[in-house]
């Protein structure tokens, strides 16, 4: 009799265990492998206990994130700023939403060649961006640097909905810059053949660039969070449990002194 009753508690607490690891909820979330990933991996022990099952799926480009939550693949991304996400919501009639920011990447322009925006020759190429949000941010900096000015009406971005640049709105090129566009996660392996980049700050991570040799640094830090990352779901889940759940552990205080330390101040918490 007693070992039946063992036996039976033991398989009762193993049932009772199953169901628990059962009652956990499953939370897809794409991102970029840096910053986003990493954070996320440090809230992810901490959303376990609180009975969600935080599943990272990591992303190299830009559009599949969102597409892919919009096809219901994922529950959620966490790699874009407002901006970006506008332009994606108008460009395909989808109304995803931001939830919290999290974090403030740099933009930055980096060399190998050249030490210093001086030493740029008449002519040199200038590689950014070839999607329509990081482009023309790229375009903005060159304007901001001085090596090309765009045509009135654009300018340092003070809202997500302010109009971005294009090629085309290049209203001067003095030193004849070859401007080109390319896609974002190839621009630090092209850093060798062209004179200048323009880069996302999370690429300048995964490519383990010293962020210290950039020639300059825009760190996005303009009090409006226009340039903060943000936690993204579809319209319909933004208030569910687990949704707030994330955003909750993603602007606890254990996760703004994990970002100032573990990146030591190459990125800045926007909470």
């Amino acid at each position: 009799m007693k070992s039946t009753f063992v036996i039976s508690a033991i398989l009762g607490a193993g049932v009772l265990f199953s169901s628990l690891v059962q009652a956990a909820e499953k939370f897809v979330i794409g991102a970029s492998s840096t910053p986003h990933g990493v954070i996320l991996e440090h809230i992810k022990p901490k959303l376990a206990k609180q009975g969600v099952d935080l599943q990272i799926k990591i992303f190299s480009d830009f559009i599949q994130p969102n597409v892919q939550l919009v096809n219901k693949n994922l529950d959620g991304n966490y790699y874009q700023y407002r901006p970006f996400l506008n332009d994606f919501n108008a460009r395909n009639k989808t109304n995803l939403v931001a939830v919290v920011p999290v974090h403030i990447e740099p933009f930055v322009a980096y060399s190998k060649k050249i030490k210093s925006l001086n030493e740029l020759k008449n002519g040199a190429t200038v590689i950014i961006p070839n999607d329509p949000v990081n482009g023309g941010r790229g375009l903005l900096l060159l304007a901001k640097l001085k090596l090309i000015t765009l045509k009135p009406g654009f300018h340092q971005l003070k809202k997500p909905t302010d109009k971005l640049p294009t090629i085309k709105d290049i209203a001067t090129n003095p030193k004849k810059l070859k401007i080109k566009e390319l896609e974002s996660a190839i621009l630090p392996r092209m850093l060798d053949q062209v004179d200048l980049a323009a880069l996302n700050g999370n690429y300048v991570l995964e490519a383990k660039l010293d962020l210290k040799k950039s020639l300059y640094i825009e760190r996005g830090q303009d009090g409006t969070n226009v340039w903060a990352e943000y936690l993204v779901v579809r319209p319909e889940d933004k208030n569910k449990p687990v949704v707030q759940k994330i955003a909750k552990a993603l602007n606890e205080p254990d996760t703004r002194q994990f970002i100032l330390k573990q990146f030591k101040g190459e990125i800045f918490p926007a909470f």
